[in-house]
């Protein structure tokens, strides 16, 4: 591991990421930057494969983190069986298909049956799934299946909201589309649970 220190007099910051990992990406980076035209030795582009390579590895430490172990961590029996819904989870990942970020919020209702979960570990679950390289259909299913196998609730209701880079800096262009994905189970597949669920995920209760 390595502790890197800002530049600015005055100024500490601890940074740590695997160093042999962190040399290897960055000798990739630095590569790119040469193959795209650029002088690596211009000051402003001397440091710019190592911070690239620890970005890289902040943006998918979702790979060395398990979301099942997360949820075990705080699991609470509770006889509550009504809607327990977490919304307006922010987002970030990296599309699969062009390292190019998609951003927006997700939104997580489960119905519990015997158990409920600590709060704060829904917005961990999204944080393991989104920092990986992903697609965000798939992410939709992964966060709904662990939710779903390790609760074990009567239902679970995923909405993802999210606008991609891919699609408004390059391709189409289209810098004000909205990608939204869905995924159910149990009393979700419903269309009076699924419904209440959609209609407290719009409603403005401030």
């Amino acid at each position: 591991m390595d502790s890197s220190m800002g530049d600015l007099k005055g100024y500490h910051r601890e940074d740590n990421y695997d160093v042999s990992q962190t040399e290897e990406i960055a000798k990739h980076y630095k590569a790119i930057i040469e193959h795209i035209g650029e002088d690596i030795e211009r000051e402003g582009l001397q440091k710019t494969p190592e911070r690239a390579a620890k970005a890289l590895q902040f943006l998918t430490q979702g790979y060395d983190q398990d979301a099942t172990a997360i949820l075990n961590s705080a699991l609470f029996e509770e006889d509550h069986q009504q809607m327990v819904i977490v919304k307006d989870i922010e987002l970030y990942s990296l599309c699969e298909h062009h390292i190019l970020p998609f951003y927006g919020k997700a939104h997580i209702a489960y119905i519990p049956n015997g158990k409920i979960i600590g709060l704060s570990k829904l917005p961990r679950v999204i944080d393991v799934f989104s920092r990986r390289l992903q697609v965000q259909e798939r992410l939709t299913y992964q966060v709904r299946d662990c939710i779903e196998e390790t609760l074990k609730p009567l239902g679970v209701a995923v909405v993802i909201e999210a606008q991609h880079m891919c699609m408004q800096i390059r391709g189409v262009q289209k810098q004000n589309s909205v990608t939204t994905t869905s995924a159910f189970t149990g009393e979700f597949l419903k269309d009076a649970t699924r419904q209440e669920f959609i209609s407290l995920i719009t409603a403005n209760l401030s």
